[in-house]
């Protein structure tokens, strides 16, 4: 196998970087610089490491539908367009056997192992020397696309793997690369690496940006820059550039992205508004302070630093990502946690709460709520009685429809008291 080295810096590159950042419907734009992207990293952390403590037990099962591996890789499935379809890697294909990570233990364990290496390490020679190993075991049917849980462990140090960037990567570089061999992964990671090396102050030190080009050139959005220096061939490239710009994203991904980002602030909006009438100091997840809301900023009236008995829970860091909190006016306690969950699953909000309810015992929390639209009530139902939720149902977590808020709100803040009004509208989930 042979791959050219990256592009060398030029023009052409330089200008397809510009454009592709600039562009609306980018990957760039849609999803790296998505304000949700990050929220989800330490949930995906948990639940990586809620696999491996179940395979090390023996509890894991021997099916991929309902396991706690189901959870976080749906979970990945759901980071927007490039990881769409994440998951088909790890279904179980009952005719093929594959991936024999189900029903044959030692490949289970082998493939623990390389999870639980990966998390505790933080050297790029530790991660690539467990996929190394993990790669000796020739698990049938487990291939690179076990990169994409890992690219949320190590953003820095992992590229995210599949059919559309290694197609865009190909493309890009004259390499060829094929698909569903660790070695072709690794040579591959290296021609990546060079190249974000030479366009680092166009890219970033996370690799999901420039895996976001070259899913962008693989699934036929952006064309690489010609082969030829030919004036024809360059002038036809930058027209085609140009295009794309000017089309931006379809209107309908577009739009739907909108719907999502807006939905999900002006929940937050409206519960902001109910706890600070109710007489709550209020906090608003420190990724999402400065969305706009109504005249000003979400975070507008709100606390800007957590209580110092919060901040030093083990996860603290998670817990400031929790939607909204209502804390008691004094900071003694939270009298209630939010979770907006408007079309993405409930696994990362969940682990926060989880964070927050079982950081600081001793404090307990008196409401914990997944808000959502009043026609997912049966798949929040579904997916909280999964085995990987098994620890939160006594938490007596509640559901709370978002028809319910936006109906009740006003009156709740003008004659609500405490919790009860809350409580009388959500609806206890387990």
């Amino acid at each position: 196998m042979s791959h050219m080295e990256a592009a060398p810096v030029n023009d052409a590159l330089t200008n397809l970087l510009e454009r592709w950042r600039a562009d609306p419907g980018s990957t760039y734009n849609t999803w790296f610089l998505w304000e949700q992207r990050l929220k989800n990293f330490r949930s995906i952390r948990r639940g990586l490491e809620t696999v491996v403590q179940e395979i090390k037990a023996g509890t894991f099962g021997s099916q991929y539908r309902g396991s706690s591996l189901e959870t976080v890789v749906h979970s990945i499935a759901e980071q927007r367009q490039m990881f769409r379809g994440a998951d088909h890697a790890f279904l179980w294909k009952p005719k093929l056997r594959i991936p024999d990570i189900y029903e044959n233990r030692g490949n289970q364990l082998a493939f623990a192992h390389f999870l639980d290496t990966c998390a505790c390490c933080d050297r790029e020679s530790e991660v690539l020397g467990a996929i190394r190993q993990l790669d000796s075991h020739a698990i049938k049917g487990l291939g690179p696309a076990a990169a994409n849980p890992l690219y949320f462990l190590h953003p820095t140090l992992v590229v995210p793997f599949n059919t559309a960037i290694v197609n865009g990567y190909n493309a890009l570089t004259g390499a060829k690369v094929k698909l569903g061999r660790w070695s072709e992964y690794l040579a591959m990671r290296e021609g990546v690496l060079r190249f974000n090396a030479q366009h680092r102050h166009l890219l970033s030190n996370d690799f999901g940006a420039v895996a976001g080009l070259l899913f962008d050139i693989g699934s036929g959005r952006y064309a690489p820059p010609p082969s030829s220096d030919a004036p024809d061939a360059r002038a036809t490239w930058e027209a085609d550039l140009e295009r794309v710009r000017l089309a931006g994203a379809s209107e309908k991904q577009l739009e739907a992205s909108r719907d999502v980002d807006r939905s999900h602030s002006e929940v937050q909006g409206w519960l902001r508004d109910l706890g600070l009438a109710l007489g709550f100091a209020v906090w608003i997840a420190s990724n999402d302070r400065n969305r706009s809301y109504a005249t000003g900023k979400l975070s507008d009236g709100c606390l800007t630093v957590l209580p110092d008995w919060i901040a030093a829970q083990p996860g603290a860091d998670a817990v400031r990502l929790i939607d909204v909190l209502w804390l008691e006016p004094d900071g003694s306690g939270v009298a209630a946690a939010f979770e907006v969950e408007h079309s993405t699953s409930i696994y990362s909000g969940i682990v926060r709460m989880l964070d927050l309810a079982l950081g600081a015992p001793e404090r307990a929390v008196r409401g914990l709520y997944l808000v959502a639209p009043d026609k997912r009530e049966a798949e929040v139902r579904e997916q909280l009685g999964r085995p990987a939720f098994s620890q939160v149902r006594h938490l007596g977590v509640r559901y709370l429809p978002y028809g319910e808020l936006e109906r009740n709100r006003e009156a709740m803040a003008r004659f609500g008291q405490g919790l009860k009004a809350i409580e009388a509208v959500s609806k206890q989930l387990v």
